[in-house]
């Protein structure tokens, strides 16, 4: 008589075992395209700084970025859909190489609110055509984990980039254009080399936005994710300029203080993702929500980097137990013939808030810190609140068969 032990897997294996490897592709040109992002979070620095435009005038030449990313988001899900993943993807990342460089070059306001729009109508171009390739490579059951893996590969360039954009801030805002156009070229031909063509040919025609917009349940998600986008940007619209212009922080030491944000991701992410996946979907977003919001609300007090790195370690942890869980959602409620476009319409949320949130918060900035951070603390709550009320719909769409 025998008997036979199966072997648990290791816990490295456990996180990041099991997935195709056009997904490994996928995640690795994310990493390094994020790596390489270092101009965004320094822009509202940037235009002041470098190029002398008022507090005011940064949030509008910020605003008209996002007035170009509102229209990205739908064409990168119409592109998706329509030609293709691969192309879409690949597309955009080299269109905003191009983007990049003009804007590091572009010193009348024309030309550089020119350049932000062109910038913000490429930059997002490739997010839907991401999220679609995941749903498309990875089964239902894995989707979490790949989603939150591709989270991961964010915060971890991003904990590097942050802090080194900060230095080299100080160098010369050129640097940062110039690595941020080249990440831009890596990830375009990874994407384009090792990545497969997922579309489905023959379902192009089927559908459009008008089905998705007819999806109440995902318009009502839509709405919670405007809520968390319009508090997440604040991070690279009026926080920078808040703590370097009103709390006195060099770039290097706010560099520094948001990598703390990026490192507790890396951290305590992957220790933490198998439990919060087995939780409510629904309910567990919504606690992230509110711990985002909190997080932020409590900017309102800060006055030196160690405060702000309390504060950011609050909305940190709202971050982690949120990640993964939207692309999720968005995947499972799309047909696999508009996934790209479901994904435009959850991006647009996003782009929306891009346009909304600089604008907003220079008038709220220009009241006082408090009343920015109260304002944008209880955005979060409300948008918490929101997705309790939204959880009965979403679990009872989660019973549908084919989702």
């Amino acid at each position: 008589m025998t008997s036979s032990v199966v072997e648990k897997p290791s816990f490295l294996k456990s996180k990041v075992g099991g997935l195709p490897r056009a997904f490994w592709a996928l995640w690795s040109g994310t990493l390094v395209n994020r790596l390489g992002t270092m101009v965004m979070p320094f822009t509202g620095v940037y235009l002041t700084q470098a190029r002398g435009v008022s507090v005011a005038g940064a949030g509008l030449v910020m605003a008209v970025y996002g007035a170009g990313s509102l229209i990205s988001q739908l064409l990168g899900g119409w592109l998706t859909d329509r030609i293709g993943r691969r192309a879409t993807l690949s597309g955009g990342m080299l269109a905003t190489a191009g983007a990049m460089l003009a804007l590091g070059y572009s010193t009348s306001l024309a030309a550089i609110i020119g350049s932000m729009f062109v910038l913000g109508l490429v930059i997002d171009v490739y997010r839907p055509a991401s999220n679609a390739l995941v749903a498309d490579l990875v089964s239902p059951v894995e989707r979490p984990r790949a989603y939150g893996l591709l989270f991961w590969a964010i915060n971890l360039g991003y904990a590097v980039g942050m802090t080194a954009g900060g230095w080299l801030a100080q160098l010369g805002f050129g640097w940062l254009f110039w690595i941020d156009a080249v990440s831009s070229v890596v990830f375009a031909v990874l994407v384009w080399r090792a990545v497969p063509e997922t579309r489905a040919p023959e379902r192009t025609s089927a559908g459009g936005f008008g089905v998705v917009l007819r999806d109440r349940v995902m318009v009502a998600f839509t709405l919670v994710v405007l809520g968390q986008a319009l508090v997440y940007l604040q991070t690279v619209t009026m926080l920078p300029v808040a703590m370097i212009k009103q709390a006195g922080l060099s770039t290097g030491a706010f560099g520094a203080a948001m990598a703390l944000n990026g490192v507790l991701i890396v951290v305590v992410q992957p220790l933490v993702s198998d439990w919060l996946g087995r939780l409510d979907a629904a309910r567990t977003f919504a606690l992230g929500l509110a711990v985002t919001g909190a997080g932020f609300a409590l900017t309102a007090f800060v006055t030196d980097a160690v405060w702000l790195g309390v504060t950011i370690a609050v909305w940190t942890a709202g971050e982690i137990v949120t990640a993964g869980i939207a692309g999720t959602l968005v995947a499972a409620l799309a047909p696999a013939h508009l996934r790209g476009r479901y994904s435009g319409l959850f991006g647009f949320a996003w782009s929306a808030a891009a346009v909304l949130a600089p604008l907003a918060g220079g008038a709220l900035l220009d009241v006082g810190p408090k009343a920015l951070w109260f304002t944008v603390g209880g955005i979060g709550l409300l948008s918490a609140v929101a997705m309790l009320a939204l959880g009965p719909a979403i679990r009872r769409r989660a019973l549908v068969p084919g989702l």
